[in-house]
């Protein structure tokens, strides 16, 4: 009986053996086909999410190339814009001067104001009768043409220093309201509001040419019309490009207002190291001048000469001539843009 019992269970597990051998011979095949399928589908998916991510990285490439090209073409359409228009700034016609004085009067009153200068002049030249009559004849040209342009020059270069003294800080407080969530109108209506002079006089100027129907970009890039100076420039160029390409406005312009502080701290730092020699140059300007008066004050009649005789005469124009171009030469050595 236990003889019989493992006899069955041999063949049983003989026959078991011998099905799945069977059935192994024919299935094997067809696992080894799903198999490589599996694996073919594998390295399918793999090529696809690989081909994904160069596709992605090829667009962002390709973002990032046509988002420079037209930074670029934006910066070339805005410096041709602002050469042209600093070459018509280099000789402004009158009244552009005057705005960007500061003053107030139009060019007939500025006209009538240098005539009647000259007129004064001549006035005074008559009856103090102590000049040669060519000096008078040069008196009314220098009163009523050469002075009155200096006065424009000097307020309009002293306008510009008060602007680069406040712009900065200007600039800050866009920065903190761009932040804070406001839009740029309501950060540049805030300084045309609460700036100090010059600086809101020119964004108010921004907010008027925005009601005439100009964007905030234009309006911008004309800031340079009425205040000729690269800081204002530049802040147009910023706001230019922030416009076409986009990008982080508080980075910018916070950015932008670290550069001029910069470009302050470094004039400053030149005008210190620049200080000994205007000083020199200042001594020598003066001490003809002053050997002249204390020469005359100990021996009036040998100085008078200089005064009285025709001789004299041309000895102090071809000394003043000289003495010009000296402290000409002198000014430009140490006059240093930054």
């Amino acid at each position: 009986m236990f003889g019989f019992d493992l006899t069955l269970i041999a063949f049983i597990a003989l026959a078991g053996f011998s099905a799945g051998g069977i059935a192994y011979a024919f299935l094997a095949p067809n696992l080894q086909q799903e198999k490589a399928t599996v694996r073919r589908l594998g390295q399918v998916a793999q090529s696809e999410a690989q081909r994904g991510a160069v596709k992605a990285s090829r667009d962002r490439v390709s973002e990032v190339a046509k988002r420079r090209k037209s930074v670029q073409d934006s910066l070339k359409e805005i410096e041709a814009k602002q050469a042209v228009r600093l070459g018509n700034m280099r000789k402004p016609p009158l009244s552009m001067q005057l705005k960007q004085a500061g003053m107030s009067v139009t060019v007939r009153q500025f006209y009538l104001s240098s005539a009647l200068f000259a007129a004064v002049a001549i006035l005074v030249a008559v009856f103090v009768d102590l000049l040669p009559w060519y000096a008078m004849l040069a008196l009314p040209v220098v009163a009523g043409v050469g002075i009155p342009r200096w006065v424009v020059k000097f307020r309009k270069a002293r306008r510009i220093k008060q602007f680069l003294s406040e712009f900065p800080n200007a600039l800050d407080i866009i920065v903190r309201a761009v932040k804070s969530g406001l839009p740029l109108n309501d950060g540049i209506r805030l300084i045309a509001n609460e700036a100090q002079e010059p600086v809101k006089t020119e964004f108010r100027r921004i907010i008027e040419a925005q009601q005439v129907g100009l964007s905030i970009p234009e309006a911008t890039l004309r800031m340079v019309d009425t205040m000729p100076c690269p800081e204002a420039s530049f802040f147009g160029i910023v706001i230019q490009i922030q416009s076409q390409a986009g990008g982080n406005l508080a980075e910018a312009l916070g950015n932008l207002s670290r550069v001029l502080r910069d470009r302050k701290k470094m004039k400053a730092k030149v005008q210190a190291l620049s200080m000994e020699a205007k000083a020199s140059a200042a001594i020598i300007g003066a001490l003809p001048f002053i050997v002249t008066f204390l020469i005359y004050l100990s021996s009036p009649s040998y100085i008078t000469l200089l005064f009285t005789e025709q001789a004299g005469h041309i000895i102090i124009g071809v000394s003043l001539f000289w003495m010009s171009i000296g402290l000409w030469v002198m000014r430009n050595m140490i006059n240093f843009e930054v």
